[in-house]
């Protein structure tokens, strides 16, 4: 078996236990490429490691399943890189909270043992795009979790006009908007009061950050329905995320979300469910009093 391997190179300590990765992947006699940062980045923290097949740069290389090891930051970097091969990610868990990063890393000799089994399945989750109006956006506009529109070079609100199929309308007057897929709403979306969604549901949430009016809500809609996004801003700009790669543009420049041609595959093991995850995340049902 084949690994394609990507990292997190903020987190030195954390790094050092990608060692019983390796260790279990020679064990299993599989091979790897890793992303050339990367293993410059090991390689600089004294950490050993085994010559890979391939150093990956740029968009070009093959796999039978990528690893991404680090947090959900982590995995959303490497499905950028990713983009259409249809590669299904392992996400190992090295970083803090992690709702799509499953896998501890403590558990990484099990996992392998599981993948070699074939005791997984591999979920589909859909993926957003950005389209923006005349221009071409820099960064890549496609988003496993979310696309947000936020306030720019000013601490005032901004207007933000939503259009759903070019129809209906919805006026925010807010700090921003989250545009959320289902793997999103365990994200920045959450973290400002919209619902969690299971993965597999064909539906997008609209979240407002920070809205002036109480009665702004998140909204689930399909996740067929065309947003166009509007923005009046006092700085005359707006910053737009997509999966927290952030990019200026002017207030004149209209943005289009919509659900994407592609889907991104994401492992998971078959003794570990979404909900299990969220309980053990979230600790539903703790008791955590003294």
């Amino acid at each position: 078996m084949r690994f394609a391997i990507f990292g997190n190179r903020h987190q030195t300590k954390k790094s050092r236990s990608i060692g019983q990765l390796f260790s279990a992947i020679t064990r299993y006699g599989d091979t790897f490429s890793i992303d050339r940062p990367f293993y410059e980045f090991l390689l600089s923290e004294g950490i050993d490691v085994p010559q890979p097949a391939e150093l990956i740069n740029g968009e070009e290389f093959s796999a039978d399943i990528a690893i991404s090891f680090g947090g959900d930051g982590t995995l959303l970097r490497t499905a950028s890189r990713i983009g259409r091969k249809q590669i299904p990610i392992l996400g190992i868990n090295a970083g803090r909270l992690g709702f799509l990063t499953t896998t501890s890393n403590e558990d990484i000799e099990y996992v392998l043992g599981k993948i070699h089994e074939g005791q997984y399945d591999v979920e589909k989750h859909n993926i957003i795009e950005a389209v923006p109006d005349g221009i071409e956006l820099k960064s890549y506009p496609f988003a496993l979790n979310e696309i947000a529109i936020m306030k720019h070079d000013s601490s005032s609100m901004m207007t933000i006009e939503v259009t759903l199929n070019g129809t209906d309308s919805i006026t925010y007057q807010a700090d921003g908007l989250i545009v959320a897929a289902p793997s999103g709403s365990t994200g920045y979306s959450l973290s400002v009061g919209g619902p969690i969604i299971a993965p597999d549901a064909n539906v997008l949430v609209l979240t407002p950050i920070a809205p002036h009016s109480l009665s702004a809500r998140p909204l689930v809609i399909n996740d067929s329905t065309q947003i166009g996004i509007k923005v009046n801003s006092r700085s005359h700009n707006f910053l737009i995320a997509i999966d927290g790669r952030n990019e200026s543009c002017d207030e004149t420049t209209g943005i289009t979300v919509r659900k994407a041609d592609y889907k991104q595959l994401i492992i998971r093991l078959r003794e570990h469910s979404f909900i299990q995850n969220l309980q053990e995340k979230l600790m539903w049902g703790a008791d955590v009093r003294d």
